[in-house]
Formats: C-alpha cells, structure tokens, sequence
C-alpha cells in the first residue's frame, strides 16, 4: 500500500482533518508554490487559469495589496480545481478573513501565535516563517512541524537548512525566497524539504501587464524542470 504523504515523510497532524490531509498530499504533489501579488482584482482568474495552464493547480495569494482577500475568495469560489493559500497573513485579522474568503492554507513570513490559533480553530494548515532554532522549536510547541524557512537564501539557503534538520529530524521546510530555476532542483533533491516558494513565474510586471501566456510559460519551464 502507498503510504500518505504524511507517513511518507513522518508528519504528525496536530490539529487536522480531513482538509488538512489532502492539502498537504496537494503541496507534496504540486513541490511548487507560486506567490502571487495581485494588486487588480480583475487579473485573479486569468492568472488562475494561467498556472493551470502552466501545470500548476496551486497559488498562494497574499495580502499585500488591498484585493488581497477579494483575490482569495474569486480563485477559491471560481477554480474549485485549485488549492488557495492566503501569504503574509500577520494577525489575527488577515486570519479570520483568509478562512472567510475560502483559503485553504496560510503562510506568514515570521510565527504568529495568534495565527496560529485561528488555523487550529479551523483545522488549516499553517506554514509560519521561521529561520532559527527557536522560532522552529515555538511552532513545534504548537503542533507545527513543516514551516517556510523564509527569506531562504538570505538565512544560509540549502547548507542552512541541513545544518537545522540535523538537529531538528522532525521538520520539513518550505524555503521560500531567492528561489528560482537556478537552484529549485538542488533544494528539492533534499528528502527534508517539502516544497518550494517562489514569484519568479509570476512576477508583478507579468501580471500588471497582462502577460498571462508568457507566465504559462515559465510554468510549464518550472515543472519540467523539476522533473513533473
């Protein structure tokens, strides 16, 4: 029998259900997380249906702009075929209206408790940003044991992540700034990375200027790639 993808790679799942499970099978399979910036509500679907396009069945949607949380609930309401995240997600506030508007993860670029807390409330799956020790071993207090090793090539990149998961056995990562085509390959060929982040398929000019086909693209390099 094959084993779930949290057998597979040891994960205990604190706080889950049946929702959590499958996004997590859903960030195993896909290996790559486009962050996106949309800053046009109106460019939501067509840069929806361009990752699909590209092979990509997944897209966390940050609340860096005002449409943020609009963002959110078009993909998740319109493209029922996709996993939404919602990305800096920072309080409390960002929380409960990510789970309102459909996001079926939340990723942060440091922990939050308080995020933590709405996620365990709703059985989500939280990726909070950690790059020491400590800030691992506080999410793991709460359950959490895959966080995003964020600003990744900032922090030490790859060698970094060896250098904790030998301490820290139980951990998988979700590195997440810096990545691109140069180096996804080297950090996904490590068995304690989950997945990768990263916008260089969808940058923000790509997406202002409606190069939606050109995004395709760089979608389609990304997985090949990578091997999928």
């Amino acid at each position: 029998m094959t084993p779930s993808v949290y057998e597979a790679y040891n994960i205990d799942i604190n706080y889950s259900g049946v929702c959590m499970e499958k996004t997590l099978e859903f960030i195993a399979k896909e290996k790559i997380i486009p962050v996106v910036k949309i800053s046009n509500i109106e460019d939501t679907l067509p840069l929806m249906n361009a990752l699909k396009a590209g092979g990509i069945g997944i897209a966390e949607i940050t609340f860096r702009t005002a449409c943020g949380a609009d963002a959110i609930a078009l993909a998740s309401k319109n493209c029922p075929d996709m996993l939404i995240g919602a990305g800096t997600v920072v309080n409390a506030g960002q929380a409960k209206k990510a789970v309102e508007n459909g996001a079926k993860f939340i990723v942060s670029p440091g922990y939050s408790q308080a995020v933590c807390d709405i996620c365990k409330q709703n059985g989500i799956l939280y990726l909070p940003g950690c790059v020491t020790p400590t800030e691992i071993m506080a999410a793991m207090d709460n359950g959490i044991n895959i966080i995003k090793f964020f600003p990744a090539e900032s922090y030490g990149g790859l060698a970094a992540i060896r250098a904790i998961a030998s301490a820290l056995p139980n951990i998988r990562f979700v590195p997440t700034g810096g990545i691109g085509l140069g180096n996804i390959k080297d950090y996904l060929s490590f068995d304690k990375v989950f997945a990768c982040g990263g916008s260089w398929m969808v940058k923000e000019s790509l997406i202002r200027e409606g190069r939606f086909e050109e995004i395709t693209k760089l979608c389609m390099d990304a997985k090949e790639h990578i091997g999928q």
